[in-house]
């Protein structure tokens, strides 16, 4: 993976020059439909109080609405991005993204009006529907407007943007509603979706694969079935704060089983959706790896640090989110720059070193109680954002570069797939630690309770303090903060014990520093995709 030294020979350029005095500004339009397509992933999760609350605050949804509301657009995003990823090579990149905005956009005004939270959960997969051939397409478009030798700094501008999104949800969500009703949240993306679509079109060129071969329909619907059964077994093994569930454990089962019978067709395959080939690359797998690890342990921190902070520790769901600036700002700053490390020291030392920063980070929460001062919290934040500045674009670079220019949707969908179903994977399995030992260190202190709402008490600390308030039991708030403590401290071990398996993965399989040859021979040009003007 390393890039070309500043000795190497200029390799004959294969994106025609119209496109290529216009990249900065396609990268601009891109990074603007990247931000609310990241950003609404995390938004709803400061609204979902409100919108619990009886009409005309909010929709009266109940726990389980709520997480199908969030679940939904999840469901459906990651179990259609491979898919989505495929059309967009072949039917041109910039009709997914045009599309896919269009459809998110449309989804999002209609959760913004939605009238009852069975609504809501339908929106929100419209919105997902629009997400899924938006992500890819932005990736894949970034590869064919840039050279190979300018990639890695495109991709590490566009995986800031991933982490300033993350990062800016709670916060845009906070702000919203303390000014406005809680469809604000879905409405706001309206205006940004219309000023994309317009640059877009104005802009964005139109590329695809030249020849993409007859289309592989029982791989594409082998890849949704499988992974939208996987998607949802981990989503219902994490409501259920379970695994061993018939209802959790057969969709998984079964979506392994499908998912592996897709690989075996490919294999076979002479016109394959995706050649299963490029897993035998050390260097492929391993950067597929560290996305899944990263995100599984990320996302299972992010859900829990959410309850620490408002519940444990008072703050407004806008504190919150302002406390996650310092992660967003060192994705700005150091993500962009992560190219120069890689360059310098090899993209095994630099990914090893930005997970190693993460494990340390995660591990910290496990040293967190209710008194914690504010600046040691954003420094964990600080060297978390950091940590994953110098994995995300060393490792996107790793995949899209392994790949064919051609194939480049395709890639991006690995890689988008990957970071989906991990983040999902650490929001349930995280979260069923974090329940199930919650449950275990309260459960002693609810046996003054009525039955019914002993039972209601012990699912986690939201209930135990609405229990708590209704029936006027004061004494069941400062043992509930400490087994939430107890539980996240545990939680915490665990998200900074996957992080260090990828710490592990990058460090045997990433390629060290490769020293550039005195006198290098001339490479071969890139085949050139298809680009119009």
């Amino acid at each position: 993976m390393p890039e070309p030294s500043p000795s190497s020979p200029v390799l004959p350029a294969s994106v025609p020059e119209a496109v290529h005095r216009r990249r900065w500004a396609v990268l601009g339009v891109l990074m603007l439909s990247l931000l609310i397509v990241v950003l609404d992933n995390s938004i709803l999760n400061v609204a979902v109080k409100t919108i619990a609350s009886p009409a005309p605050t909010g929709l009266g949804a109940t726990q389980s609405e709520l997480e199908w509301a969030i679940n939904s657009y999840t469901l459906v995003f990651a179990g259609l991005l491979f898919a989505s990823g495929l059309l967009g090579d072949r039917l041109g990149r910039k009709k997914s993204l045009l599309f896919g905005l269009a459809v998110f956009g449309a989804g999002s005004a209609l959760a913004a009006f939605s009238g009852s939270p069975g609504e809501l959960i339908a929106f929100r997969a419209v919105m997902g529907l629009g997400a899924a051939f938006v992500m890819p397409a932005t990736l894949a478009v970034l590869m064919n407007v840039f050279e190979r030798d300018e990639q890695p700094k495109a991709i590490g501008i566009w995986a800031g943007g991933v982490g300033l999104a993350i990062a800016i949800g709670p916060i845009t969500g906070g702000v919203l509603l303390e000014h406005f009703w809680w469809g604000s949240i879905f409405l706001v993306n309206v205006p940004v979706v219309l000023v994309a679509l317009a640059l877009m079109t104005w802009l964005v060129p139109e590329s695809r694969d030249p020849a993409p071969g007859r289309i592989d329909l029982v791989g594409v619907g082998l890849s949704v079935l499988g992974l939208v059964l996987l998607v949802y077994g981990i989503i219902r093994g994490g409501e259920r704060a379970s695994f061993t569930e018939a209802g959790v454990l057969v969709p998984v089962l079964a979506g392994l089983a499908v998912l592996t019978a897709f690989v075996l067709y490919e294999k076979r395959s002479d016109h394959p959706a995706l050649d299963v080939s490029y897993f035998r690359k050390p260097v492929f797998s391993a950067a597929v790896a560290a996305i899944a690890l990263v995100f599984f342990a990320l996302m299972g921190v992010t859900f829990f640090s959410a309850f620490y902070l408002q519940s444990v520790r008072g703050y407004s769901a806008l504190d919150s989110g302002l406390l996650l600036l310092p992660l967003a700002l060192a994705q700005m700053v150091f993500a962009p720059r992560a190219r120069l490390a890689v360059e310098r020291f090899g993209a095994r030392a630099v990914c090893a070193t930005g997970m190693a920063a993460v494990a340390l980070g995660l591990g910290a929460f496990a040293f967190f109680d209710a008194d914690t001062p504010v600046w040691v919290m954003a420094l964990v934040f600080l060297v978390q954002g950091a940590g994953m500045a110098h994995i995300m674009p060393p490792v996107t670079v790793a995949i899209m570069q392994t790949l064919p220019r051609e194939k480049a949707g395709s890639g991006s969908a690995v890689n988008n797939t990957f970071r989906q179903v991990g983040g999902a994977l650490g929001v349930a399995v995280l979260g069923s630690v974090l329940s199930s030992v919650y449950r275990g260190e309260i459960e002693p202190h609810l046996t003054a309770l009525p039955p019914a709402a002993r039972a209601a008490a012990g699912e986690s600390l939201e209930a135990t303090l609405a229990v708590a308030d209704k029936l006027g039991a004061g004494s069941l708030v400062a043992p509930a903060h400490q087994a939430f403590l107890d539980a996240m401290h545990v939680t915490a071990y665990a998200s900074a014990a996957v992080a260090v398996v990828g710490t592990v993965v990058v460090a045997v399989f990433l390629p060290g520093r490769t020293p550039s040859p005195a006198h290098p021979a001339p490479a071969p040009a890139e085949p050139a995709d298809r680009v119009r003007r």
